[in-house]
């Protein structure tokens, strides 16, 4: 098993292609702070993501923009310093990966100030992708419900619904793929696209609101808890409603991914 064999690193990349060959699902929390991230990796969590979340979770705003890349080096800087084992993509904010140039010297924030062994951005921008792996920078793709965009979306709806639209997505993974990203999160699209699509990738797939066909599954924390302020999304389950701890929800939670229990056909689309 991964656990044991490289207890005195964290999994990297490569680790989690492994277990999407295998066919073991990745379990993927967004985290924010020493204490979460030392919590959750004891619960064997393979992926932490320092999501740009934290600008409506953390800071209380209504939306993921007024998020800096200051707030993102401190926070990942908190999640690296307490983590051993799960790997840590930190989100590139809003705004800050205009250009390729632009991207790789934030990216290079996060990781040499901040500890991120890969970065994450919204979009199909594959000169930004293509230019960052060149300099040796591991990258996640994110499509479908895209957050940043929010402005230009309206609402949080669900992506990928007409055939054009799901073409587009599938198209644009396949494209993410061939420009050298590691990893793919789907949010907010139909299940059996999602399904689909991991299918056709050699990459993993992480899925939030994208049922159960994914390689791995990724929640808010604060979802995951029950304490979102706000409403929860209609994927996400509180399982801190069945557990005694809050280190039993994570756990809870990391078996139901590993079992394929989560999520069931009431969080999916």
């Amino acid at each position: 098993m991964i656990q044991a064999a490289i207890i005195n690193k964290p999994l990297s990349s490569n680790d989690l292609a492994v277990m999407k060959q295998r066919g073991e699902k990745i379990s993927c929390l967004t985290v924010h702070d020493a204490s979460f991230s030392a919590l959750i990796d004891q619960a064997g969590i393979d992926v932490m993501l320092v999501g740009d979340s934290l600008g409506m979770t953390v800071q209380g705003h209504d939306s993921t923009l007024p998020v800096t890349l200051t707030d993102m080096v401190y926070h990942t800087r908190c999640v690296t310093r307490a983590r051993k084992r799960a790997l840590v993509i930190a989100d590139l904010p809003f705004m800050t990966y205009a250009n390729p140039s632009m991207a790789a010297d934030n990216a290079a924030k996060l990781i040499q100030q901040g500890g991120a062994q890969m970065v994450k951005l919204e979009g199909a921008r594959i000169d930004v992708v293509s230019f960052l792996v060149e300099q040796g920078i591991s990258v996640c793709g994110h499509l479908g419900l895209l957050p940043q965009f929010i402005n230009q979306l309206g609402s949080y709806a669900v992506q990928g619904k007409s055939v054009q639209d799901a073409e587009k997505i599938l198209t644009d993974a396949l494209a993410l793929q061939q420009a050298g990203a590691s990893l793919l999160v789907l949010e907010c699209v139909p299940a059996e696209l999602a399904r689909a699509i991991s299918g056709k990738l050699r990459i993993p797939v992480i899925g939030i609101g994208a049922g159960n066909g994914c390689d791995g599954q990724v929640l808010v924390l604060y979802d995951m808890l029950g304490i979102s302020v706000g409403r929860i999304p209609r994927f996400a389950k509180n399982f801190m409603a069945a557990a005694d701890s809050i280190a039993g929800a994570v756990t809870a939670y990391h078996q139901a991914v590993k079992q394929q229990l989560f999520p069931v056909q009431e969080q999916s689309f």
